[in-house]
């Protein structure tokens, strides 16, 4: 099979989705990979490396699109990607259709198969390939918090560590998920004063276990963030519903509970976003004020460590990827149920319930599918 892997052309999208391991590995399993010149470029990965693990390196993204059968990319096709796909041809990458409906009117036009990563899931439950970039994301939010709640940058001018003799920042962390369990990590190593919300009351005994009391936790309800809010310094929205557009959580109205100056870092931004105030930024311009609140909701957080990012996503994307190429994608969806639920178009009909329930568009089964 022809595997394409174009440069990233989303703004400050640094990571690709193809390392050279990976294509070493579909060349070794005699598959013929094509590499836009440049696109591993963000990530450190220069043209040199792709050419030395076998890959044909291409002059631009259109004879990629144009050669490629199957198309592996880490963000969702931009306007101009999206009209070089074409019928038949697999697209894997994030997709987020929920919150997107030019992106998922566009792809069904296309009649391309798409498959996205954030829906494939595993034998527990969980979710593969959105796992390793929600740990990077969650792991930077805290980061990315205390920069913003600097003075300097429109913040409040709170060291979420503190230093003796002087209180430690609030965190708030809504989910105990992936992303915010690894949040939790990192603000309590920064050593704020932590607490996060979940409403699985197990998920909220293993992290009292793992973190050994140094963070607190509370079954999350609407009273329990309300009363969280006005002492908070930084809250991170953490919250995940599989391939659905994110739950708004926190209303502007309760933004004139919270003290000015505190910060709000929406990881969920990528589903639309888990506050009523939330909308997509970038790198370049990460940051804006709603009443007094720093807001940051950056849509592709993982890919300001673009290197570290590509990595672990390629891990965790490798065997999709190989098996979609070595057995087709019908019958590797056929052969894999986990890898079933990432498919959200076909050949003109959308396959996903939840993006449907979204955007209020019919939506047939990934096993009608198969059903032909």
């Amino acid at each position: 099979m022809k595997i394409g892997c174009p440069k990233e052309i989303k703004p400050q999208e640094f990571r690709v989705g193809l390392t050279p391991d990976a294509a070493r590995e579909a060349v070794l399993h005699g598959h013929q990979v094509l590499v836009e010149t440049g696109a591993g470029d963000g990530a450190g990965f220069g043209d040199d490396e792709y050419l030395a693990a076998g890959a044909q390196v291409l002059g631009d993204a259109a004879q990629v699109y144009d050669q490629a059968e199957l198309i592996v990319k880490v963000k969702e096709p931009q306007p101009a990607e999206r009209a070089m796909l074409r019928d038949g041809q697999v697209l894997f990458a994030y997709l987020h259709l929920a919150p997107d409906p030019d992106q998922t009117r566009d792809l069904l036009q296309s009649g391309v198969i798409s498959i996205a990563y954030e829906t494939v899931t595993d034998g527990r439950g969980g979710l593969p390939l959105l796992a390793p970039m929600s740990e990077v994301a969650g792991r930077l939010s805290p980061q990315v918090g205390s920069w913003a709640l600097q003075k300097a940058n429109g913040g409040s001018g709170v060291l979420l560590g503190g230093v003796p003799g002087v209180r430690p920042g609030n965190v708030v962390i809504i989910g105990g998920g992936v992303v915010g369990a690894a949040a939790a990590r990192v603000a309590v190593g920064m050593g704020a004063n932590v607490t996060v919300l979940d409403r699985s009351l197990p998920r909220l005994s293993y992290l009292d276990d793992i973190f050994m009391g140094r963070l607190n936790t509370q079954f999350a309800t609407a009273g329990a963030l309300a009363d969280l809010l006005p002492p908070a310094d930084l809250v991170i929205g953490a919250v995940l519903i599989p391939g659905a557009a994110a739950p708004k959580l926190v209303s502007r109205a309760q933004l004139g509970s919270m003290k000015p100056g505190s910060v709000l870092v929406d990881v969920a931004i990528d589903q639309g976003g888990c506050f009523e105030t939330s909308r997509a930024t970038t790198h370049q311009n990460p940051i804006y004020e709603v009443d007094g609140i720093v807001h940051y909701c950056v849509a592709n957080m993982p890919g300001a460590v673009a290197r570290t990012s590509t990595r672990a996503l390629g891990n965790a994307t490798l065997p999709y990827l190989l098996a979609l190429a070595d057995k087709g994608w019908h019958r590797a969806i056929s052969d894999d149920a986990h890898l079933r639920a990432g498919l959200s178009t076909w050949r003109g009909r959308l396959t996903s319930a939840p993006v449907g329930q979204a955007l209020g568009l019919a939506a047939i089964t990934p096993d009608e599918v198969l059903a032909g």
